[in-house]
């Protein structure tokens, strides 16, 4: 089965708020070093050193308007939760404990907010 023009649409959008970031944090001294992980527990958008030695996982959420919300609240609990396994994964297939952060890149109208350590 084919993607809809919809799911092109936002696919597209979306692979734009990630490069829109990644830019953002190699500007700011990160390292990317992952795009699109995929984990048994999902897919991390970015995981990415930063200038402190965190691990960061960034979601990133983009949007062209806020008509139903910025694009940042639309990371819930589950999302959340998924993200601290992805994290827990990534630290065992590393084989050590790393310093891990949950990163927020909100994008909205071309415009991006970053959120450090956004949840716990």
């Amino acid at each position: 089965m084919q993607n809809s023009p919809e799911d092109l649409r936002k696919k597209i959008l979306g692979r734009k708020g990630e490069d829109l970031t990644a830019k953002y944090l190699k500007k700011h001294g990160y390292k990317v070093l992952e795009r699109n992980l995929r984990t048994p527990f999902g897919e991390a958008d970015i995981v990415a050193l930063s200038p402190d030695g965190y691990t960061c996982f960034v979601e990133v959420k983009t949007r062209e308007t806020a008509e139903y919300g910025e694009p940042s609240e639309a990371v819930n609990y589950a999302k959340r939760q998924r993200y601290r396994k992805m994290a827990g994964y990534w630290c065992m297939k590393k084989g050590e404990e790393l310093p891990v952060r949950f990163d927020i890149a909100s994008i909205c109208r071309g415009e991006l907010e970053y959120f450090e350590n956004a949840y716990i």
